[in-house]
C-alpha cells in the first residue's frame, strides 16, 4: 500500500498530468483505437478527455486541492468498490484518483465502454510510482469491500441502493446541465457554449441539455454562433439520433426549431434526447434562479456569463466539461468521504 506524503503525491500525479497533456505515440495509438470498441469514442473526444485530465493534474491545483484533507499516512487503507460509468472517456478516473491519494485500495469495476483507457493510464501511473501497483485491481464482481462509490442511471441507482446500502456509499444518479442565457451574449460566448452542448456528443452529465432563455428570445443569433459545429452531423450515430428525433417531431406535429444538426424544442424537462436541446422561457432572473434551485438535485452544473444565486456550480460558457479537481460530481465531496472511511 502506498505511503506517500502529500508532497510526493503532488509530484507523482503532476508528472502523470504532464504525460497525459502531451501524449506519446503509444497513448495516441490507444486513443485512436478506442473507436473500434465504442463508436462514440472518436479520436477527437478521447484526446479531449485525456488532455483535460492531464491539465487538471497540475502542481498548483493538486496542492490547492490536497491541502484541505488530512491524508492518513500510517493507517492501512480500506477496500473501496468503484463502479465506473462509461458514457464519456475517462469519466471514472477522478474516483480512482481520490481513492489512491487517500491511501485506500481501489476495487475497480470498469464499464465495458471504457475499460482500456483507464487501465493504461494506471499503468502509466505505476511506471512513475511503482507502489501504486499494490493499491488497485480491476474486478468483474465486487466483493469484500468496505465502502462503495457507484455511478449509474436512476434505474441502476435503485439496484445499487439495495445491494450496497449497508456499507458507507456514494451512489450517483442521472444529472444534466443547463445554460442560462440573457440575450446579451456575444457570438464568441455562444460559440463557447457550443462546447458545453456538443463535446462528447452531449453524452456527459456536465453537457448542457437545456437552455433557460428570457421571454421573447430569438434563436437566430444562437444558431449563427454555433454553425461551425455542423460537422458533428457526419458522425453516423449522432446523425441517427438527429434523424430519429426529427421524424418523431414531424410525425407528431411537435413545434421545434432545426438548424440541420441540432433540434430545439420547448420543454419543461431537463434531460433532452441526443441531438436535441430543450429550452424554457423565464420572466426574470429571480424566477430562473427559483426554477434552478427547485431542480438542483437533478442538475450537475449551470453554464452562464452572469452571477446566479443558486445551489449548483456555475461555470463560464465552454467550461462545463473542464471540472477542476475539487468540482465533485453531484456536489458530494468524494475526498471527505474517503478520508472518513479510511480513518474509521
Amino acid at each position: 500500500m502506498s505511503k506517500l506524503n502529500k508532497s510526493q503525491l503532488i509530484n507523482v500525479f503532476s508528472e502523470l498530468g504532464l504525460q497525459l497533456s502531451n501524449p506519446n505515440q503509444k497513448l495516441l495509438d490507444l486513443i485512436d483505437n478506442e473507436k473500434q470498441y465504442n463508436a462514440w469514442f472518436n479520436m477527437e473526444n478521447v484526446l479531449r478527455a485525456v488532455t483535460a485530465t492531464g491539465h487538471a493534474l497540475n502542481k498548483p491545483d493538486l496542492t490547492k486541492w490536497l491541502v484541505n484533507y488530512a491524508l492518513g499516512e500510517t493507517r492501512n487503507g480500506k477496500r473501496i468498490g468503484l463502479i465506473l460509468a462509461g458514457n464519456i472517456p475517462m469519466v471514472g478516473f477522478h474516483d480512482i484518483l481520490c481513492t489512491l491519494v487517500t491511501g485506500n485500495y481501489a476495487l475497480i469495476k470498469a464499464s465495458s465502454q471504457d475499460a482500456r483507457l483507464v487501465r493504461y493510464v494506471l499503468e502509466m501511473l505505476t511506471a512513475i510510482e511503482e507502489s501504486f501497483k499494490d493499491q488497485y485491481t480491476f474486478v468483474e464482481r465486487l466483493e469484500n469491500f468496505d465502502a462503495i462509490i457507484a455511478t449509474g442511471s436512476n434505474n441502476t441507482s435503485r439496484y445499487f441502493e439495495y445491494y450496497f446500502g449497508k456499507v458507507p456509499h456514494i451512489i450517483r444518479k442521472n444529472r444534466n446541465s443547463i445554460a442560462v442565457l440573457t440575450g446579451n451574449e456575444t457570438a464568441e460566448q455562444l460559440s463557447s457554449l457550443g462546447h458545453d452542448i456538443f463535446d462528447y456528443f452531449g453524452l456527459g452529465c456536465r453537457n448542457v441539455s437545456k437552455l433557460l432563455v428570457p421571454k421573447g428570445y430569438i434563436f437566430n443569433f444562437f444558431f449563427e454562433s454555433i454553425e461551425h459545429y455542423q460537422p458533428i452531423i457526419n458522425h453516423h450515430k449522432y446523425n441517427n439520433n438527429y434523424d430519429y428525433n426529427k421524424s418523431i417531431y414531424l410525425v407528431n406535429s411537435d413545434k421545434h426549431l432545426d438548424n440541420g444538426f441540432l433540434l430545439l424544442k420547448e420543454d419543461s424537462r431537463l434531460a433532452s434526447p441526443l441531438a436535441v436541446l430543450y429550452f424554457e422561457y423565464y420572466d426574470d432572473l429571480p424566477s430562473a434562479e427559483l426554477k434552478l434551485n427547485e431542480d438542483s438535485s437533478q442538475i450537475q452544473c449551470v453554464a452562464s456569463s452572469i452571477h446566479l444565486n443558486i445551489k449548483n456550480q456555475v461555470v463560464g460558457f465552454g467550461k462545463s466539461q473542464q471540472p477542476a479537481l475539487w468540482d465533485y460530481a453531484d456536489g458530494v465531496d468524494t475526498m471527505k468521504f474517503l478520508v472518513g472511511v479510511h480513518s474509521s
